[in-house]
């Protein structure tokens, strides 16, 4: 009997990894049971046990420059040669050669909408303060025809739909929960008097993300309590963002630092998670991340990380039920009463729920068979 020949979907992006956690490991991995997947991104080491994923690696390019304009047309080769019955974008630069794509081959677009780009670029030292708004504007405008040609938008974050109004009724939230733990090894907790603490500050290392209030807190709870130990993991993009982590870092032996320069496997952060006794999630007040949900917040609570939590409300909110997080003010921070109530605890007492990825796979699939009618 002749195999019947699955239906095609393309996920791309520009500035992730082939082996990004949400295009690769969420999505890819999910749609690949019932369609040809092919991945778009920079080259990254992809985790054994997956390969009916194909992946098409991009030469590596500078962040600012004319390789980075022509590596979108890379993209739409690699698209047109493929023929996809469905396109996902995972950024907003592929938006134009989508509608090319689309106009070419037939394919139905998504567009995955990971962050509030506009919002970000105003509110982020990407771009030099001058040229913020006029770059942020060129983007939203973008977005907003995009109506004319993208079939669907994914939303990463609920808070979204608050901010977000060009995608009207064509969207979707699925959120960037992790997938259930196929296996949870955490260490017991340290003992009170003789063993080291440790907490983990993983992801994305940025000024926003909040690596520099982690440093600062993690430094005042040593300063009391000599056995607090800090892993910082994760990758850097900004390259003054990285020199001024390095230099903070030199007279800090408490602090260990694995990635900076260099993209970490996601499964390395998933490892220290498991050996970490607290991570702490400290992302400054910002406009561009009030109405989100980190992803450490998800992964932490699937593996029942305890946590040290700036006070986000809506965060703190959702830790509360289990007795997950230690919330902080940064301008109030009392490192005595903190580690106090990090050694005292107790931790989940309710098992966390509403974190993991399964409960957004069944929107996935029925959004995919919706686009495709």
């Amino acid at each position: 009997m002749q195999e019947i020949k699955k239906r095609r979907i393309v996920l791309a992006s520009l500035l992730k990894p082939v082996n990004d956690t949400r295009m690769f490991e969420k999505l890819g991995v999910s749609l690949a049971r019932e369609y040809d997947v092919h991945v778009i991104g920079y080259e990254g080491q992809v985790p054994g046990g997956v390969s009916s994923i194909s992946l098409h690696s991009l030469k590596p390019f500078r962040r600012i420059g004319i390789a980075r304009v022509l590596r979108v047309f890379t993209v739409l080769g690699i698209v047109l040669r493929l023929r996809p019955h469905v396109l996902i974008i995972c950024t907003h630069e592929l938006l134009w050669i989508s509608l090319v794509a689309k106009g070419l081959t037939g394919c139905r677009v998504i567009y995955d909408v990971q962050e509030n780009y506009a919002l970000n670029i105003l509110h982020s030292p990407t771009f030099p303060p001058l040229l913020r708004a006029f770059v942020a504007g060129l983007v939203r405008t973008k977005e907003r025809l995009s109506k004319g040609w993208v079939s669907l938008y994914f939303l990463a974050e609920a808070g979204y739909e608050k901010e977000l109004h060009f995608p009207g009724k064509r969207k979707m939230v699925l959120e960037n929960k992790v997938r259930s733990p196929q296996t949870s090894t955490r260490r017991p907790a340290p003992n009170r008097e003789s063993d080291t603490i440790q907490l983990l500050f993983s992801g994305t290392l940025a000024e926003t993300t909040g690596v520099f209030v982690a440093l600062d807190i993690a430094s005042r709870l040593h300063a009391v309590d000599n056995r607090i130990r800090l892993l910082i993991i994760g990758y850097c993009s900004h390259a003054g963002t990285f020199q001024k982590l390095q230099g903070l870092l030199k007279d800090k032996p408490f602090v260990t630092l694995q990635g900076g320069d260099r993209l970490v496997p996601h499964t390395a952060i998933l490892d220290a998670i498991q050996t970490a006794d607290f991570g702490i999630v400290s992302y400054p007040p910002n406009p561009s991340t009030a109405h989100s949900t980190p992803t450490k917040l998800y992964e932490y609570l699937a593996y029942r990380l305890p946590m040290l939590l700036i006070d986000h409300p809506d965060w703190v909110a959702r830790c509360a039920p289990y007795r997950a997080a230690v919330a902080f003010n940064p301008e109030d921070f009392n490192a005595g009463s903190i580690l106090q109530a990090l050694k005292t605890g107790p931790f989940y007492t309710v098992p966390p729920h509403n974190v993991y990825w399964e409960d957004e796979e069944n929107k996935l699939f029925k959004a995919i068979v919706h686009v495709l009618i």
